[in-house]
Formats: C-alpha cells, sequence, structure tokens
C-alpha cells in the first residue's frame, strides 16, 4: 500500500507540476496588474506544493523498498539523467524562488513588485516545463529497463 501511495503522490506531482509552471510561464507574460501579480503568485505556489512532493516521494521511491530498488534505479544511465535533468531544473528555480519571494514581502508590506524580470522568469518557466516533459520520457524509459 505504501508503494501506492508513493506512486500516487509522485504522479501527482505531475498532474499539479506542469499546469503550474506552465499557468506561472503565461502568468509572467501578461499583464501584472494586482490580479496579474495574484495569478503569478497562485501558480508558483502549485508549482512549489509539486516541487515538495516530488522530494518527498522521489527519496522513497528510490531507496525504499517499496519499488524496484536502488540497484535498479543506481544501475540506470537513464535515472541519472532525469535526476540531472531534476537538478537543472531546480537550480533554474533559484532566481524565479528568490525573485517571487521578494514580490511577495513587496505585497505584504503593501509595496508594489518590481516586475522588470517578468519576461526572463517566464522564460525559464517555460524551459523549465520543457524540460519537466523530457524526464517524463526518461523516466518511463527507465522504468521498462531502458539504459541499463
Amino acid at each position: 500500500m505504501i508503494a501506492a501511495l508513493l506512486a500516487a503522490f509522485h504522479y501527482l506531482a505531475l498532474a499539479i507540476g506542469l499546469p503550474a509552471i506552465f499557468s506561472r510561464g503565461r502568468a509572467l507574460k501578461g499583464t501584472l496588474d494586482p490580479a496579474g501579480i495574484r495569478r503569478v503568485l497562485a501558480a508558483d505556489a502549485w508549482w512549489g506544493i509539486a516541487a515538495l512532493l516530488w522530494i518527498l516521494t522521489g527519496p522513497g521511491r528510490v531507496f525504499g523498498p517499496f519499488e524496484k530498488g536502488a540497484d535498479f534505479y543506481l544501475g540506470s544511465k537513464l535515472f541519472w539523467i532525469k535526476l540531472s535533468l531534476f537538478g537543472l531544473i531546480v537550480g533554474m528555480e533559484i532566481l524565479p524562488m528568490v525573485t517571487l519571494i521578494g514580490w511577495r514581502r513587496r505585497l505584504a508590506r503593501g509595496e508594489t513588485p518590481d516586475t522588470s524580470s517578468a519576461r526572463r522568469l517566464a522564460a525559464a518557466s517555460h524551459a523549465q516545463m520543457a524540460l519537466v516533459v523530457v524526464m517524463i520520457f526518461v523516466a518511463s524509459f527507465m522504468a521498462r529497463g531502458f539504459g541499463r
């Protein structure tokens, strides 16, 4: 039962994360009036929830006794590609995360955030979305034994 729950939450992260990162990128390209900024921050919050789910469920699936076992994953070249893609996505998230935390702080103080970096953040969001899609394909092939 734990294996099924871990897998379900891991896949749920995908169902949450892909539309969230798409929505964040799209909202960042839109009008950044107060409603537009709220859309950006709401999508960003869902993207964060997805990331948290991936981070909480991934290690359990790899190292726990629930899936194929650590030897299967650690011995797969595609696993390392998938992990590298995830690391790249996380690395690309540093600037948006820091910037959007700043927006949240300014809004909490009643100030207007500086949205001049919105286009750059939108481009990063769309690149992250593409990497998530590539990760899906890598994971699917890895799960079927390719890359051993």
